[in-house]
C-alpha cells in the first residue's frame, strides 16, 4: 500500500522485479505523498475516459450516417467494432508493458485516444473515420487491461477501494457522455463534428499525470542505471510467467466476463426498445435506460471493496445474477407495469463488469500473471460478447416480438452465474499453471 514510508515502483520494476536484497531509494514524504496522489488522479482520468469514445457516438449515429452518407449495413459494424479492437488489441498489452511498462503504455494508449478522437470529426469519408475512431478503440484497448495491472501494483493492499473508485469513474465517464454529448452539440451549433471533438479535450487532460509520471520514471532509471542499476538489471531475469491457458480459473473469469458483457451490451442497445415495444414513450424508455447505467456509478465503488474482503466472490456473483434473472422476468412477463423495478435491477446485475475486474487482480499473486491474466480474460470475454447483441436483433426482426430474445438473455444468465462462481474461489492462476 502507497503511504508516507512507501515508494511505488516503476512501471518497468512492476514487470521485471528486482532481487529482494536489492538497495532501494529513499524518498521524502512530500515525494511520496506527491506521487501517490498523482497516481490516483491519473488512474480516474484514464477512467474517465474509456467508453466516451463510444457512448457519444452512440448519441449522434444518426447525425453521423448522414453526414459521412453512410449505410446502415456500415453503421450496424461500427457499433460491433469497439468489441472486437478490444479483443484484438487488448492481447498486445502484456508484450508491449513487458517491453516499455505498463505506466508508459497506458500514457501512449491515453495519447492514441486523444489523437482518434482528434481526428475522428475532421474526416470526410466512412473508412478515415473508422480508421480514426479504431486508434482511439486501440488506446481504450490497452488500458483496459493495465487499469487492474496498475492498481495491483501500486496499491496491492486497496485493491477493492481503487478498482472501485476507476470503475466508477469509468461508469460516471460512460453516463455523462451518453447524456451530455447531444444538449452539448446543440449549445455548440448542432454541429456532430464539434460535439465529438470536444471530447479528445478530456482525453487530453488525462495524458498530463501519466506524462508526469513517465518523466520521473526515465529520471529515476537514469539515475539508477549511473549507480550499478545496469548491472543488477543485466543479472535479474523476468519471473516467469504463468501459461495462461492451461488455468480452469482463467477461463471461468474470461468466459465469466464475457456473459456479463454481452448482457450489457444487449441492456445498452435493446431495452429502450423493449420498452417502446410495450408502450412505454421514448423518453421514458431513455430515463429507464439512464437509470440502469447510473446505478453502476455508486455500486461500482461498493462491490469491489465488499468483493476484496470476501476470499469467495461467489455469493456476490449468485446476486447480482438473481437481480438480471429477476429483471429478465419481469421484461417477459410485465414489461410496462414494473419498468422502473426491471431497470433497477438490471442496472445492478450489469455490476458484474468491476467485480470481474476485482477478481482479475485477486487471481493472480504476481505482476506478469496479472498482466497475462487481465489481457487473456478481457480479450477472450470481449470475442464471446461480439454476437450477442446481433443474435437479439435477428430473433427479434424474425419471431417479430421480445419473447425469445428475453428467453435468451435470461438464459445467458445461468452459465453466467455458474462460471463466476468457478471463477471467484479463493486460488490463484499460478496454482494452476
Amino acid at each position: 500500500m502507497l503511504d508516507e514510508t512507501t515508494t511505488p515502483l516503476s512501471p518497468r520494476e512492476d514487470i521485471a522485479p528486482a532481487p529482494a536484497d536489492s538497495p532501494a531509494p529513499s524518498p521524502s514524504h512530500g515525494t511520496t505523498v506527491w506521487l501517490t496522489r498523482l497516481l490516483v488522479v491519473g488512474l480516474v482520468l484514464a477512467a474517465v475516459n474509456l467508453r466516451p469514445a463510444i457512448t457519444s457516438l452512440g448519441a449522434l449515429l444518426e447525425d453521423v450516417r448522414a453526414g459521412l452518407h453512410m449505410s446502415g449495413s456500415v453503421a450496424g459494424v461500427l457499433t460491433s467494432v469497439p468489441a472486437l479492437c478490444f479483443a484484438v488489441f487488448g492481447v498486445t498489452a502484456p508484450r508491449l508493458a513487458r517491453r516499455f511498462g505498463p505506466g508508459a503504455v497506458v500514457c501512449a494508449g491515453m495519447v492514441a485516444i486523444t489523437a482518434g478522437l482528434l481526428i475522428r470529426p475532421f474526416t470526410n469519408g466512412t473508412a478515415a473515420f473508422l480508421a480514426a475512431s479504431a486508434l482511439a478503440l486501440m488506446g481504450i484497448a490497452v488500458s483496459n487491461v493495465l487499469m487492474p495491472v496498475i492498481v495491483k501494483r501500486y496499491f496491492p493492499d486497496r485493491v477493492g477501494t481503487m478498482t472501485g473508485l476507476y470503475s466508477m469513474s469509468l461508469s460516471a465517464g460512460t453516463a455523462v457522455a451518453a447524456a451530455a454529448t447531444v444538449p452539448m452539440t446543440g449549445a455548440l451549433g448542432g454541429s456532430w463534428r464539434l460535439g465529438l471533438g470536444l471530447w479528445a479535450v478530456v482525453a487530453a487532460v488525462a495524458v498530463l499525470p501519466w506524462a508526469a509520471l513517465l518523466v520521473r520514471d526515465r529520471r529515476n532509471a537514469a539515475t539508477a542505471t549511473g549507480g550499478g542499476e545496469g548491472e543488477r538489471k543485466r543479472t535479474s531475469a523476468p519471473a516467469p510467467a504463468p501459461r495462461i491457458a492451461r488455468s480452469r480459473t482463467a477461463w471461468a473469469l474470461g468466459t465469466f466476463f464475457g456473459l456479463q458483457a454481452t448482457g450489457a451490451y444487449i441492456t445498452m442497445g435493446w431495452m429502450p426498445q423493449i420498452f417502446r415495444d410495450a408502450g412505454v414513450s421514448a423518453g421514458t424508455a431513455g430515463l429507464l435506460l439512464a437509470v440502469t447505467m447510473v446505478m453502476g456509478v455508486p455500486l461500482a465503488f461498493v462491490i469491489p471493496r465488499l468483493a476484496t474482503r470476501m476470499k469467495n466472490q461467489g455469493p456476490i456473483v449468485i446476486a447480482l445474477g438473481a437481480c438480471g434473472l429477476t429483471g429478465y422476468a419481469g421484461l417477459f412477463l410485465a414489461p410496462a407495469a414494473g419498468a422502473w423495478v426491471w431497470a433497477l435491477l438490471l442496472g445492478i446485475s450489469n455490476c458484474a463488469f468491476p467485480l470481474a475486474l476485482t477478481m482479475i487482480g485477486m487471481r493472480a499473486r504476481t505482476g506478469p500473471g496479472v498482466v497475462r491474466l487481465s489481457a487473456f480474460a478481457q480479450s477472450t470475454g470481449y470475442l464471446i460478447s461480439i454476437p450477442g447483441p446481433l443474435l437479439v436483433g435477428v430473433l427479434y426482426q424474425h419471431s417479430g416480438g421480445w419473447e425469445l430474445p428475453i428467453t435468451l438473455m435470461a438464459g445467458l444468465m445461468v452459465p453466467q452465474i455458474v462460471l463466476g462462481v468457478v471463477a471467484g474461489r479463493d486460488r490463484t492462476i499460478e496454482d494452476e499453471c
